[in-house]
Order: structure tokens, then sequence, then C-alpha cells
């Protein structure tokens, strides 16, 4: 699960239990456009390889459960 505030906005609150079950929760930090510029101008030479999955929106509840049981390396992402 991802929540993603707007830049310099705080975050809402939510109950942990609507985190179905996830045991982890990470944040990532606040960066600036020139920040994610430099970044994907450094990204090939390090180089950062990233694996994401893809699901239909309605395919949701079983990206979820592919996340609850490890079997999803990387990313997953819904698409509209």
């Amino acid at each position: 699960m991802v929540c993603a505030g707007i830049h310099m906005s705080d975050i809402p609150s939510f109950p942990y239990e609507i985190l179905w079950g996830e045991r982890v929760v990470r944040s990532v930090a606040n960066l600036t456009r020139a920040d994610g510029e430099a970044f994907l101008e450094l990204a090939p030479r390090v180089p950062v390889r990233t694996t994401v999955q893809t699901f239909q929106l309605d395919q949701a509840n079983e990206a979820m459960d592919r996340l609850r049981s490890g079997r999803i390396t990387g990313a997953a992402v819904l698409v509209p």
C-alpha cells in the first residue's frame, strides 16, 4: 500500500487494521523535481533495475493476495 501525500501536506491518519493484514509500511523521502531528474540521469549508470507486475483494476484482490503471500517481487501496479 502506498500513501502518497501532496508535497508539503500532511498525510491523513488511518487505522492500521485497514492495511489488510500487511506487516510493513514504508515511507520515502519527499524530493524535488530537480532531485528526480538528477536520479533519472544517474540511474542508467548504477544501474537501477526495476521489477513491476501490472494488474488490471478488477484484479486488485488478486494483486493483494499475491503481495500478502510473497508471490510478487518488486512492485504491483494497478492500471485502468
